[in-house]
């Protein structure tokens, strides 16, 4: 028994690790009273670093309240829409006379300058009419020149006819004396009385003739031909067939771009109102913006505006307001809303309002149709509510 007690470690290495086991050692126990310190101490910058962090929102937000607020007071300058785009003037050009085609001198989307030539009809049915109403012309410069020799001759008739006169009433005055007499016979009277008669028949024919060719010449026989209402007339006939012929040549009447050309060829025929090409200004540009009704409180002529395209994305331009529309667009509808019936709903208006584009010559190209941004400065800050300024009115009052 005493040789098995005195027996080394070694020989019975179990006994110590049952030991270690039943108890903590001094060292195990102080470990975790040293955790708790230290997990405290690391802790407290943290949680003091979380108390300034609040203290500082709680600071900042009255500033931003009264940041937010001096926005919204002094806000309200700009009005933007997107409902705005681009226009320009266009035209569907076409002639007013009927026509085949002979020839198309554009192509599409060429650019054209104004008084160029688009396309042209066959020109012979126009110089036919043109050469019938010059001929026409001339025979009425005629037919006006008989009518002044005609009247001229009646006065010459009537002249001549007074001039014959006196002798025929003293012919038959002294027939009828010596008929009283028997000195004559009854024919040789007669005869003078049919002589006086009829010099005084022609007289009144003459004047009747020269009354009718000088109605024909408009009553002012001392008138030039070329002022006569029969020759202004004839001439009218000539300026329009003139006019036809040159209307079938057709030129652009502004600078612009050609489109839709294709629609038009050589040997269709072409009649009014029928239009043969489209020309869209390439330089007569301007905003048709449409912002709702509650957005014109302070929007008035000339006022500059921002402008920014969908297709140049960067890209911006400066303009001004034209002028704005004294009617809604839905006034102008084919079938305007009927307030008074029984299922109306308030809708919200948009007046057009025209923009005009004051720096487009540097920048990129603008075309009809382009969806645009409009920004317009109304330089009208939005101010205090109604409630704050209905307050400070009434301090006032009662103070005073």
């Amino acid at each position: 028994m005493i040789d098995q007690r005195l027996k080394s470690p070694q020989e019975h290495p179990e006994t110590p690790e049952v030991a270690r086991s039943e108890g903590p050692s001094p060292t195990e126990s102080r470990q975790p009273a040293d955790q708790k310190m230290e997990a405290r101490i690391s802790t407290a910058p943290a949680r003091s670093q979380r108390q300034h962090i609040r203290i500082a929102l709680f600071a900042m937000l009255p500033i931003a309240l009264l940041v937010g607020g001096y926005l919204y007071v002094t806000g309200g300058q700009i009005i933007s829409t997107g409902n705005a785009y681009i226009q320009a003037d266009h035209v569907g050009v076409s002639t007013d006379v009927s026509g085949l085609v002979a020839s198309v001198e554009v192509k599409d989307n060429q650019r054209v300058s104004q008084g160029q030539v688009l396309f042209t009809l066959k020109p012979e049915p126009f110089q036919i009419a043109l050469a019938s109403a010059k001929a026409q012309l001339g025979n009425v410069r005629n037919q006006i020149l008989n009518l002044k020799a005609s009247y001229n001759q009646a006065l010459a008739e009537i002249d001549q006819a007074q001039v014959d006169l006196p002798y025929y009433q003293t012919s038959f005055q002294r027939q009828q004396t010596l008929i009283s007499v028997s000195a004559v016979s009854k024919t040789t009277y007669d005869d003078a009385k049919h002589a006086l008669d009829s010099t005084r028949q022609k007289i009144a024919v003459a004047k009747a003739t020269a009354q009718m060719v000088l109605a024909q010449l408009g009553g002012h026989v001392e008138t030039a031909v070329e002022q006569q209402p029969t020759y202004l007339q004839a001439q009218a006939a000539v300026d329009e067939a003139q006019r036809n012929l040159t209307n079938s040549v057709v030129r652009a009447s502004f600078e612009g771009i050609v489109t839709n050309v294709d629609s038009l060829q050589v040997g269709s025929y072409l009649q009014p109102p029928q239009s043969g090409i489209s020309l869209v200004s390439a330089d007569h540009l301007w905003i048709a913006a449409s912002p709702k009704e509650t957005e014109l409180t302070h929007m008035k002529p000339g006022q500059p505006v921002d402008i920014s395209v969908d297709s140049y994305p960067g890209v911006q331009w400066h303009g001004t307001v034209e002028s704005i529309s004294p009617a809604s667009g839905s006034s102008f509808s084919l079938l305007p809303a009927q307030n008074t019936t029984g299922n109306w709903v308030k809708v919200v208006q948009r007046i057009p309002v025209r923009i005009s584009i004051d720096d487009a010559g540097n920048k990129p190209p603008l075309r009809t149709g382009m969806s645009a941004e409009a920004q317009i400065n109304t330089g009208q800050a939005r101010g205090l509510p109604e409630m704050f300024t209905g307050l400070f009115a009434s301090k006032g009052a009662a103070h005073e």
